[in-house]
């Protein structure tokens, strides 16, 4: 039994003519009498009673229309949701964010205007820094990360691309030396005692300010580590040290600590969109174009 032989039946069920049912279908009455027909062999059962002058539904047939109008509706739904699922509009987009990404306006932007567009997507979000991302999406556990630039060779197939830069910034107690400076250089910052991240965080902060430093002829002298940020700038209000962040943290106010832009072109830190190169699905790709859109 194909769909085609339950909507010829419902269109002579609804208009009990043969002759109208063949015009509402665009086909002949003969070719319409030989498919109903066929279809009454099929099911076994008598569904209509027909003389030259009228049609009539038995109750066979009666019984039959119902469940043959649920069936058409059932494979219409259907169609329709693979038609959405192939244009991204309904599914399941699971996505990775680092601490960091949560005080960048970017993050909250791209998500809210994804929900408005695809209001019917399931946006299931998981709090990871950056390698733990990296290897829930090398698993298939993960189909998007907002990343930092990883801190270890990523695997093949995952690509990387920047959305954003975000400058690096000083974070001194207020009554610092340096705090007196509007800008800073990584120079100014040799002889400083620094309060860093654990190196197993996984963040990129940590060897970029290692790069910078050396760039700058000296290696930082690191007097605590700590794996949150807030603690971090809660050290550095403490007088443990200074240290660098990207500028997003700088709406993490703590009392007796204040902020200063770092002065070079590389004294920046990216936002970067993960992705598996094998997992192009409309999900994927609509979310990609959307974050790329309020990125650049």
């Amino acid at each position: 039994m194909e769909l085609r032989h339950l909507r010829y039946f419902v269109a002579v069920a609804e208009e009990l003519h043969f002759t109208r049912a063949a015009e509402r279908l665009h086909i002949g009455q003969p070719p319409l009498s030989q498919q109903i027909q066929a279809l009454e062999q099929e099911v076994g059962a008598r569904l209509l009673d027909r003389s030259r002058r009228w049609v009539r539904l038995t109750e066979a047939g009666k019984l039959f229309l119902q469940d043959a109008r649920r069936i058409l509706a059932l494979a219409e739904a259907a169609t329709d949701t693979a038609r959405r699922a192939e244009r991204g509009e309904i599914g399941e987009l699971r996505i990775g964010f680092t601490p960091s990404t949560l005080f960048m306006p970017l993050f909250p932007s791209v998500i809210n205007a994804y929900r408005k567009q695809f209001p019917n997507v399931t946006l299931t979000l998981k709090e990871m820094v950056t390698m733990r991302q990296i290897d829930a999406m090398d698993q298939r556990q993960l189909d998007i990360g907002f990343i930092r630039p990883p801190a270890a060779e990523i695997p093949r197939g995952i690509s990387l691309t920047t959305l954003q830069h975000d400058p690096l910034t000083l974070v001194a107690p207020v009554n610092h030396r340096l705090a007196r400076k509007a800008t800073i250089t990584i120079s100014d910052l040799a002889e400083e005692a620094f309060v860093m991240f654990l190196q197993d965080v996984g963040t990129g902060t940590y060897p970029q300010i290692l790069r910078l430093c050396r760039e700058a002829g000296f290696s930082p002298k690191i007097a605590m580590e700590a794996r949150e940020p807030s603690i971090i700038i809660g050290l550095v209000a403490a007088g443990c040290g200074i240290s660098i962040l990207p500028e997003s943290f700088k709406c993490i106010r703590i009392k007796g600590v204040c902020y200063r832009p770092i002065s070079g072109a590389s004294a920046v830190m990216q936002l970067m969109l993960a992705s598996r190169n094998d997992a192009a699905t409309p999900l994927v790709t609509a979310f990609q174009k959307l974050a790329m859109a309020f990125g650049h």
